[in-house]
């Protein structure tokens, strides 16, 4: 994997060094992933090395519940069929592992999905317990959401959490996503359905944030 980000790391320096004239459109592949930058964290590819931190923090229905693909119990062959999937961009076309930039510990994960109409995204995350309440998952999603924007020629972005989870809802609404409806999703933990929100975030009311630094 560590030549994989070097050679992505090359291609993001030899990008950042044209004119954005000169650069070329960008393709819907996992080099169009970048490897991401906050305050806090690194949001990178998942791999091999994170299957176990992945398989303790999943393995909790306080997460599984919340989340609409997750299954519950986790096991470690869950999470490597995970990582194996991520690499194989079968979950979806972006999909991070959301580490911490002083020690590297896996904190949880999070993607953005392209959805057929070509100008939506799907914005989505998890973070384990331990890490919750700390303003990790708000960091990730700004994060994920600023590269989707910049990067992809698209409209806008959604997001959708459990109606009881309050601490999601309250990330959706600190990047600046508004309230759409509500609705029904199949839950893989639940063995049914569950009621959701449905949030969306447009270009124009994100550059208004950026210009305003509303999301900072």
């Amino acid at each position: 994997m560590s030549g994989g980000r070097t050679m992505q790391t090359e291609l993001l320096r030899e990008d950042q060094s044209r004119s954005p004239e000169q650069r070329p459109r960008p393709q819907r592949s996992r080099t169009d992933c970048p490897i991401l930058l906050s305050p806090r964290l690194v949001l990178r590819a998942p791999h091999e090395d994170d299957i176990d931190a992945l398989a303790h923090l999943a393995n909790n229905a306080n997460i599984a519940t919340m989340v609409s693909r997750m299954p519950h119990p986790y096991t470690a062959a869950d999470a490597a069929d995970f990582v194996r999937r991520a690499k194989a961009g079968t979950i979806g076309k972006c999909v991070y592992a959301i580490t911490k930039a002083d020690n590297g510990a896996f904190l949880g994960c999070c993607g953005i999905e392209p959805h057929p109409d070509g100008k939506t995204a799907e914005l989505g995350y998890w973070l384990g317990e331990p890490y919750w309440n700390q303003g990790y998952a708000t960091e990730a999603a700004q994060a994920l959401t600023d590269m989707a924007f910049r990067t992809r020629d698209i409209d806008q972005i959604d997001a959708r959490c459990r109606v009881m989870n309050i601490a999601s809802r309250r990330v959706i609404q600190k990047c600046g996503f508004q309230f759409q409806g509500s609705g029904m999703v199949d839950s893989l933990a639940l063995g049914g359905m569950m009621s959701v929100e449905w949030y969306r975030l447009d270009r124009k009311t994100w550059v208004s944030l950026r210009s305003w630094g509303g999301m900072r």
